[in-house]
C-alpha cells in the first residue's frame, strides 16, 4: 500500500454523512507505522482490494471504512498475551475510531458481526492485538429494528410494579430438580415476594425436566400466587436450544403458562433472537453465556459494552449481565456502563430492563442500587432466595424488606431487628454490602 493510498483510508469525521456511517471505537496493537496498520485494518474489513485490474475505478470513496480518529497511547517491548506478528518495528498500542459505512451490510446483525469483527478485524496484518471497544448507531441504521416490544415501560405494566426494582429469583438447586419440586419452588418464593421465578440458564428441555411438563406447572403455580396475593407474577422459562426449535417451545411454554421467556443470547444467537422477536406474545430475557469469553481480556475481544446494544438491537426486553462483586471479574465501571447502554436513548429503541447479578442476596440490594443510581433494574439472587434457611418463602421476603429499608433510609441491620428473614439472611450470607 503507497502512502497515496493509505489516505483512501482516512477521513475528516466533520465530512461524512453521519446518517452513513457506524461509529467503531477499537484498541489495537500493531508492529511498524500505526497510520499503515490502520489503513490496512481499514482496507481488510471493507472493501479489501479496491480497483479492479485494468479500470481506475475507486471503491474506497463509498464503500471502504475510513479512521477518523487515531491516537497512540504507547509504545510496548512485546504484544499483549504472548502473540505475534511478522514484521520488524516498534509495538504501539493505539485507540482507533473507524466511520463504516453501514450499506456494505444493511441492517443484519450476522453481516454486521462479520463486518466489524470478523477476519478483517482480527487478521489485520500486524496487529493480532485488537478489542472493539464501543459502537455507536445512527437513527438511520436503528430506524430498521424493532429492539424490545416491551422493554421496560412494558415489563413492568406486566407486573404492575412501578416504584422499585424487580426482584427476580432463579431457582436453585438449578440442574437436577424435577418439574414438580421446581413448581413448588417457585410458588413458594413468589408468596415470599419475588416478582418473578425464573429457570436457571443451564435449564434446558431435558427427558428429566421437560420444558412442557415444567412450563405447565409453574405455570399453575405462577396462577396460584396471583391468586393467594393479589398481584401479578411472572414465571420466565428457558427455552434456550436448537434455532429451529425456538419458535415451538415458545407456543409450548406461553402455551402453558409462561409469560416471559430466557434466551442464552450468544449461544443461540442474536440473528434467532431477533426472529423470535418478530414471533413472541411474551417479553425476552437474555442472558450472558459466552460474555466472558469473548470480552474478559481487558485488550482482546468484544468488549461487553457492544454485546449489550447487540442484544438490545436483537429485540430483548430485559438483559441479564455480569454484577457487582469479585466473583464477576468485571469492574463496577464496566457494569455501570452495561446498564446505562439498556436504558440510554438509542434511536427509538424502547429501554432494556438491566440485570446485573451473581452471588446477590438481600444484603448486596443496596449497593446494586446506589452504584446504579436508577430504580430500573432487576435484582436475581439464587442462593440468597433459594437457599435462605427460612425457605424460599423466607428468602424472598428477605429481599423485599431490605428494600424496604432502603426505601425508608434504614440500615438494613437495624431493619433486622424486627425482621426474622432478614436477619436470618444476614446471619446465613454475611455483612450487608
Amino acid at each position: 500500500m503507497t502512502a497515496a493510498d493509505l489516505e483512501g483510508f482516512f477521513a475528516d469525521a466533520d465530512t461524512l454523512d453521519p446518517d452513513a456511517y457506524l461509529r467503531l471505537d477499537y484498541y489495537m496493537e500493531c508492529r511498524g507505522d500505526p497510520r499503515v496498520a490502520v489503513a490496512h485494518f481499514c482496507s481488510e474489513q471493507s472493501t479489501a482490494q479496491w480497483r479492479r485490474v485494468g479500470s481506475s475505478e475507486d471503491l474506497r470513496g463509498e464503500f471502504g471504512a475510513k479512521v477518523v480518529h487515531l491516537a497512540v497511547d504507547a509504545t510496548l517491548p512485546d504484544f499483549s498475551y504472548g502473540l505475534k506478528a511478522p514484521g520488524e518495528g516498534k509495538i504501539h498500542a493505539c485507540r482507533v475510531r473507524i466511520a463504516h459505512p453501514h450499506r456494505n451490510f444493511g441492517p443484519r446483525i450476522p453481516n454486521l458481526l462479520s463486518a466489524v469483527c470478523g477476519e478483517g478485524t482480527f487478521f489485520s496484518p500486524g496487529a493480532p492485538v485488537v478489542k472493539l471497544l464501543d459502537i455507536h448507531f445512527p437513527d438511520a441504521y436503528l430506524s430498521h429494528f424493532d429492539g424490545p416490544r416491551y422493554g421496560v415501560e412494558g415489563f413492568r405494566d406486566l407486573l404492575g410494579v412501578y416504584d422499585r426494582p424487580i426482584f427476580f429469583g432463579v431457582i436453585k438447586p438449578n440442574i437436577g430438580l424435577p418439574p414438580e419440586d421446581m413448581a413448588e419452588l417457585g410458588l413458594q418464593g413468589w408468596l415470599g415476594g419475588l416478582d418473578v421465578a425464573k429457570d436457571d440458564e443451564m435449564l434446558c428441555d431435558t427427558d428429566w425436566c421437560s420444558l412442557e411438563r415444567r412450563s405447565a406447572l409453574l405455570g399453575a403455580a405462577r396462577r396460584s400466587a396471583e391468586a393467594q396475593t393479589g398481584t401479578p407474577k411472572v414465571y420466565l422459562a428457558n427455552v434456550t436450544d436448537e434455532v429451529d426449535r425456538l419458535s415451538d417451545l415458545h407456543d409450548v411454554a406461553v402455551g402453558n403458562g409462561a409469560n416471559a421467556l430466557l434466551v442464552n443470547a450468544l449461544p443461540v444467537g442474536l440473528s434467532a433472537v431477533r426472529m423470535l422477536a418478530h414471533h413472541t406474545r411474551v417479553p425476552l430475557v437474555a442472558h450472558f453465556p459466552m460474555l466472558a469469553a469473548l470480552s474478559r481480556l481487558e485488550h482482546f475481544g468484544i468488549s461487553s459494552l457492544v454485546m449489550t446494544k447487540l442484544q438490545r438491537l436483537a429485540g430483548f426486553d430485559v438483559v441479564i449481565m455480569p454484577g457487582f462483586g469479585g466473583r464477576m471479574f468485571m469492574s463496577d465501571a464496566e457494569v455501570c456502563r452495561n446498564a446505562a447502554a439498556c436504558l440510554e436513548p438509542m434511536g427509538a429503541l424502547r429501554p432494556s430492563l438491566p440485570v446485573p447479578g451473581g452471588s446477590d442476596w438481600a444484603g448486596t440490594l443496596k449497593r446494586v442500587h446506589d452504584t446504579l443510581g436508577t430504580r430500573d433494574f432487576g435484582f436475581v439472587p439464587g442462593r440468597g432466595v433459594f437457599g435462605h434457611p427460612m425457605g424460599p418463602r423466607g428468602g424472598a421476603a428477605s429481599i423485599r424488606q431490605a428494600w424496604d429499608a432502603i426505601a425508608a433510609g434504614i440500615p438494613i441491620e437495624d431493619h433486622a431487628r424486627h425482621h426474622a428473614e432478614l436477619r436470618a439472611a444476614i446471619d446465613t450470607f454475611g455483612c450487608s454490602a
